[in-house]
């Protein structure tokens, strides 16, 4: 269940809270598509509006994770912490890298880019083992 602690008062409903249950059940990154199919096994009354407002008040809230690729990509991941991804161009396979990055990237992301780096998140394309095949 969710701890009352992580969200602000008058901020969870029944739908908030479905969302996030299928979020952090699942092991992998879901679509909004994804996630609505298994928000209506909890609740079958539920809109896909509700569900994409439910995913962006949580991801906002940093309940959640969003990964986002290409201008209209974005899967949601409940793994908070700084890692990287790998995404199959043919097939969409996503899944989690715990890459460490060296401390000379970020002196050369900052000297090029002129940004104060907080943080450095990768993202590989290429194809999965399966479609490699």
């Amino acid at each position: 269940m969710i701890s009352t602690k992580e969200i602000k008062p008058g901020g969870i409903t029944k739908q908030r809270t479905a969302v996030l249950q299928v979020i952090r059940d699942s092991e992998g990154h879901l679509t909004a598509n994804e996630v609505f199919e298994d928000a209506k096994r909890l609740l079958p009354g539920i809109s896909f509006a509700t569900v994409y407002n439910s995913l962006r008040y949580l991801s906002n809230e940093g309940l959640i994770g969003e990964v986002r690729f290409g201008k209209d990509a974005t899967r949601y991941d409940r793994k908070l912490e700084r890692h990287d991804h790998a995404i199959c161009d043919n097939c969409g396979k996503l899944v989690d890298l715990d890459l460490r990055i060296p401390n000379a990237l970020f002196k050369e992301a900052s000297e090029l880019s002129k940004f104060s780096v907080g943080t450095i998140e990768l993202t590989l394309h290429g194809l999965c083992p399966a479609c490699i095949k």
